[in-house]
């Protein structure tokens, strides 16, 4: 459900004006619905009117625009909890990042702007020439061999410090294994994962 708050005002246009300032949205992304009349004024209702998954492409666009780089971004939701943008440059290395930093900010934005006109939670996935598909493919490798070798040895292992998003594939990968289990230990850029054996 995109957000909505309930306004007493003299006008729609007093309405609208105080919308804006209350849901920090510009006004031609806000409807006004008049609900009816009371004695101090008309009772509106605001309502956030725009389509998430556009927004978020017009978005990214325009970032990709400012820097002056070519690029394809298909953007699709599935459901209504699920956005998935992707992006194709010429300049996909910068746009990446060292170990994904800068996707990880781009998506960080994105995640901030949907969040900004629903109440729901909308799950928002970005990836820029397909890295982030290719990472959890070498993480699911990784975390098929080491459970492997978890389960035969009775030894735990613990994994280089990751990201949520790689975190997770790690974590999904595993969790249907009857040898093994996960667990998330540290803080911060510190966090990882440490593959232990069931029944050690």
């Amino acid at each position: 459900m995109q957000k909505k708050i309930e306004i007493i005002a003299k006008s729609q246009e007093e309405a609208l004006a105080e919308a804006v300032k209350r849901l920090h949205i510009s006004s031609d992304k806000i409807f006004i619905n008049v609900l009816g009349e009371l004695p101090e004024g008309l009772n509106c209702e605001a309502l956030v009117d725009v389509n998430l998954t556009l927004e978020g492409k017009k978005y990214l666009e325009n970032i990709l625009k400012a820097l002056n780089i070519g690029y394809q971004i298909e953007a699709r939701s599935v459901g209504d909890s699920q956005i998935y943008f992707n992006i194709d440059s010429n300049e996909n290395p910068l746009l990446i990042g060292i170990k994904g930093k800068t996707l990880d900010a781009f998506q960080i934005l994105v995640r901030t702007l949907i969040s900004s006109y629903t109440k729901e939670k909308i799950i928002s996935t970005l990836d820029i020439g397909a890295y982030k598909s290719n990472r959890a493919h070498q993480l699911e490798i990784l975390a098929t061999k080491t459970a492997k070798e978890v389960a035969k040895t009775k030894i735990s292992v613990k994994l280089k410090p990751m990201n949520s998003y790689e975190r997770r594939v790690i974590h999904e990968k595993l969790s249907e294994w009857r040898d093994v289990y996960t667990e998330s230990e540290g803080e911060g850029e510190n966090r990882a994962i440490v593959i232990k054996a069931k029944n050690a």
